[in-house]
């Protein structure tokens, strides 16, 4: 009897260098139990909407609308890079009651490139082999 694989919904706030980096290493997997739902860029002009919406996936310009999909996110991944952003985006969560969807930080991303074998090192100047 086979066993179905759970399909893990994810959503990435910050597409500059290593969101949209992220975001195409993930895209790569969808299908395979992951599904990329929302994306979150306050520059439109970023390089990296380009790339989400190349991938078919939704972007918004403000947190609350991703924190706003409740259950449908599994897993934000928070790439900004930025602390006021980060708490910002756990206040957003935390108000919503949203018990359900988790902020993973960079270094889950990071942890997550490894093992996804990203041969390369991943942006933002983290070495694939000593964080």
């Amino acid at each position: 009897m086979a066993v179905e694989k759970k399909k893990v919904t994810v959503a990435i706030v910050g597409l500059g260098r290593v969101g949209s980096t992220f975001l195409v290493k993930l895209a790569e997997r969808e299908g395979q139990g992951v599904s990329i739902v929302g994306a979150v860029e306050r520059d439109a002009k970023s390089a990296g909407v380009g790339v989400a919406k190349d991938k078919g996936v939704k972007v918004f310009n403000d947190t609350k609308d991703v924190v706003s999909m409740g259950d449908e996110v599994d897993i934000i991944f928070d790439l900004t890079g930025n602390p006021d952003a980060r708490k910002n985006l756990r206040g957003d969560l935390a108000r919503s009651g949203n018990q359900h969807t988790v902020i993973a930080p960079e270094v889950v991303a990071f942890l997550i490139w490894d093992l996804m074998g990203g041969k390369e090192d991943f942006p933002g100047g983290h070495k694939k082999s000593g964080y």
